[in-house]
């Protein structure tokens, strides 16, 4: 199929799916024929975990950008102002911080206006596939799910080649400061760079220290200390209070991401190099064992729950701890929203109970790790009628002087550049309170040494927001036999939805 043919079909399964003509598990079939990996962060299954800070807390704090920004800002921006860019993005941590509270400065500074949009995540591939389908260039920038990398790479510039325009490139930008993980793990696909990273939620875990110091429990560090310490806080507290908690709604892709934490954590994968499913090997059902007894020490709501349930029965204090999205933490942190202000400790996951696999022993790219990441990334696209202004406003947006801007503030993800986690205006935030900074190491430690990235291939759309969620969903209700029982028959789906290419 001609690439115009099949992005034009693929804007207009989207299209439907959003205008609400295509039900969900016919537009993932079909979007996984066409070739576009739309699995992360549950497609048009809910917002995204993030909490922020109010305006007018940012305003006390005097946030703005540095006075050399400012002035690159205002030098190179003059031939463009009275510019208009636009950006349809997800709300995520750095969209919002620079739709509501940054982007004005940008704007004061270069006399260039930026609409941004800030949608659900399947009204962001609408207006992303819609544009590219039409080469219109209504969008400026795109702001590109790591799941979407393969399907808008040449749609997009590469970075690396806008740098060389030496007029326009902001100073000391260094896109050798994009942690290496994430460059390779969401904005590479083959040989080129679709976009800088822009964008990484990731698994941490987060605990409630005042209990594990009240019944003497050490610190969650491998998987069976944390099964251990959840067993006995739910026996101590329960049922007022339970030992950890989870993202366990059947059918949702939130499902789907804990489970792999669990079946990496055991040394599993969920493909092997022969592109076979092996979710249901002997590691697979050691991750099964394991969750069920881990399941037993949450609340019963769990089976309930995303994102949003399970970090608010942490932030009420009916679980003590939760292995999920490190941006939940600031809130925590928050006086105002949460029970458990100052309460909260983070650090990296607990430590596998079996060896990892690694790449070569996974089939389609997948990286086991227990703490699983979604990020996203960036780019200026093709089409834009003002990719110089909009290559400015991207790299102003992406850049270190931003960026601990938009962290500082209380995004919670954390920063994708490496200098970010040492400036100094993030640590002064590392104290309680709303906006804190003080999980960011834990997250540094996991993006270095804990990630863990799903496979690449065109069928994980509908694999990971619907048939994997759905198949764990079934067998949690007790309405698909034993574990085994029911990933054997999971493997026999899998296995055929992926043969079907």
């Amino acid at each position: 199929m001609k690439d115009s043919i099949r992005k034009a079909h693929l804007a207009s399964v989207t299209d439907r799916f959003v205008r609400g003509q295509m039900d969900r598990r016919s537009f993932l079939r079909a979007a996984s024929i066409l070739g576009l990996g739309a699995g992360a962060l549950g497609l048009g299954l809910g917002r995204r975990p993030f909490y922020g800070i109010s305006q007018a807390s940012a305003q006390e704090q005097e946030l703005k950008p540095s006075a050399e920004v400012t002035k690159w800002l205002s030098d190179v921006g003059k031939p463009f102002a009275g510019t208009t860019l636009r950006l349809a993005t997800e709300s995520t941590p750095p969209s919002n911080a620079i739709a509501t509270q940054l982007k004005q400065y940008f704007e004061e500074a270069t006399g260039i206006k930026v609409e941004i949009e800030v949608l659900p995540l399947e009204q962001v591939l609408q207006k992303l596939t819609l544009d590219v389908a039409s080469s219109l260039g209504t969008y400026d920038l795109y702001y590109i799910d790591q799941s979407w990398a393969a399907s808008f790479s040449q749609d997009v510039f590469d970075p690396r080649e806008q740098l060389k325009n030496a007029d326009l490139a902001m100073p000391n930008y260094n896109i050798d400061d994009f942690l290496k993980p994430l460059v390779d793990g969401i904005a590479m696909y083959e040989d080129r760079m679709v976009g800088v990273p822009y964008d990484i939620p990731i698994f941490i875990m987060q605990y409630r220290k005042d209990v594990w110091d009240e019944l003497k429990l050490p610190p969650p560090a491998t998987l069976d200390d944390l099964l251990k310490a959840s067993a006995a806080i739910t026996d101590a507290k329960g049922p007022n209070m339970y030992g950890t908690s989870g993202q366990m709604k059947s059918g949702h892709y939130s499902l789907e991401c804990d489970w792999t934490a669990w079946l990496w954590g055991h040394g599993g994968s969920i493909f092997g190099p022969d592109g076979k499913f092996t979710g249901n090997d002997e590691a697979g059902l050691a991750a099964m064992a394991y969750w069920d007894k881990l399941k037993a020490t949450m609340p019963p709501g769990v089976d309930g729950w995303t994102w949003d349930g399970e970090g608010q029965s942490v932030g009420q204090g009916v679980a003590a701890s939760m292995l999920s999205w490190g941006e939940f933490f600031p809130f925590f942190d928050d006086p105002k929203a949460s029970k458990v202000s100052g309460l909260m400790e983070a650090m990296v996951p607990p430590k596998p109970a079996a060896t990892l696999r690694t790449v070569e022993q996974t089939g389609f790219g997948e990286i086991p790790g227990v703490g699983h990441q979604g990020g996203s990334s960036l780019a200026v696209s093709k089409y834009s009628k003002s990719p110089d202004a909009a290559w400015i406003f991207m790299q102003w947006a992406t850049s270190a002087d931003t960026q601990a801007l938009i962290t500082v503030l209380g995004g919670g993800t954390g920063p994708t550049r490496t200098s970010v986690y040492d400036d100094p205006r993030v640590l002064a935030n590392a104290r309680v309170g709303a906006g804190t900074t003080r999980h960011l190491p834990a997250v540094r430690d996991t993006i270095a040494n804990y990630m863990g990235s799903e496979p690449d291939l065109p069928a994980w759309a509908e694999l990971s927001s619907d048939m994997i969620p759905v198949a764990l969903g079934k067998y949690f209700a007790g309405q698909s036999g034993s574990a085994k029982e029911s990933l054997d028959a999971l493997k026999t789906q899998v296995d055929d939805l992926v043969a079907k290419g």
